[in-house]
This record gives C-alpha cells, sequence and structure tokens, in this order.
C-alpha cells in the first residue's frame, strides 16, 4: 500500500471520497473506536453528495467524537494506492478542537478518548501514521 501527499488544490474536489481529521483537545490527540472495532482512529468519513471535502471534516468530526467547537483547517490532500489500479483520495485535516459534547445518538463510535502518546493499535496501521507526521510537518516528500 503507497500513501502520497498531494498539494491542496492538486486534485479536485470531485476526485475526493473522503474527509480525515487529525484532531488535539486540550493539548493532546483525540481519537475514536469504531464500536465493531477494538482499534483507534482518527475522525474522518465518507464525502456525501453535495458536501463539500471541509464540510465533511466538519461533520465526521462531531458526529464520531462530539466536537462542539473547533478550529478546522485542510493540510493536504492524500492518496492510498492498494495496487492494481486502486487509488482514492482524501483531505487531510487538522481539527483543534475547544468544547466537546456527548457522542451524537445514533453514532457507530463506541468511544473516543485523549491520549498524551500515540497509541499503537490503529485501525489503518499503514496510513494513520503517515497522516499523523503529515499534519506534524514531519512528512515524507
Amino acid at each position: 500500500m503507497l500513501v502520497c501527499r498531494h498539494k491542496l488544490g492538486s486534485i479536485k474536489d470531485e476526485k475526493l471520497g473522503f474527509s480525515v481529521s487529525v484532531a488535539l483537545f486540550g493539548g493532546k490527540y483525540l481519537f475514536c473506536r469504531h464500536s465493531e472495532r477494538t482499534t483507534w482512529e482518527c475522525p474522518g468519513g465518507h464525502i456525501e453528495p453535495g458536501e463539500t471535502p471541509l464540510e465533511a471534516a466538519k461533520r465526521e468530526l462531531y458526529e464520531e467524537t462530539g466536537a462542539l467547537e473547533a478550529d478546522v483547517r485542510p493540510v493536504c490532500i492524500y492518496s492510498v494506492d492498494k495496487g492494481g489500479g486502486d487509488v482514492s483520495y482524501g483531505l487531510l485535516c487538522r481539527a483543534d478542537v475547544h468544547a466537546c459534547g456527548p457522542l451524537p445518538e445514533g453514532t457507530e463510535i463506541a468511544e473516543t478518548r485523549t491520549f498524551d502518546k500515540l497509541p499503537g493499535n490503529w485501525t489503518y496501521p499503514e496510513i494513520v501514521p503517515k497522516l499523523l507526521n503529515y499534519v506534524s510537518g514531519a512528512y515524507e516528500p
């Protein structure tokens, strides 16, 4: 699997299928755990019809963490190439969360948690460490 960083605007919004945010709350990383998994992930998901990638990032952040107030800023576009011509593109954002409420009713998220240090059990272990590096500025070219 190949994960690559692309400049904002270099891939048209129509090609983006998802938005993901690296979220920070109170100086700590904020991750969520899906109810069907035991692993941690960044809040994010598919872009709905008629929604911009940034709108999707904000919606997913709320749905998966309960974030009520947050500054969400686009960082880059990233691609995931699974081989055989299967490439998908997404918007990566940084979300500085200022206030959280309860998770919305009907969410698929079992829990959210803040971490001083990064957990090792990721839902997408080939992808998440690279996204964290992209947001921190320590990305690979």
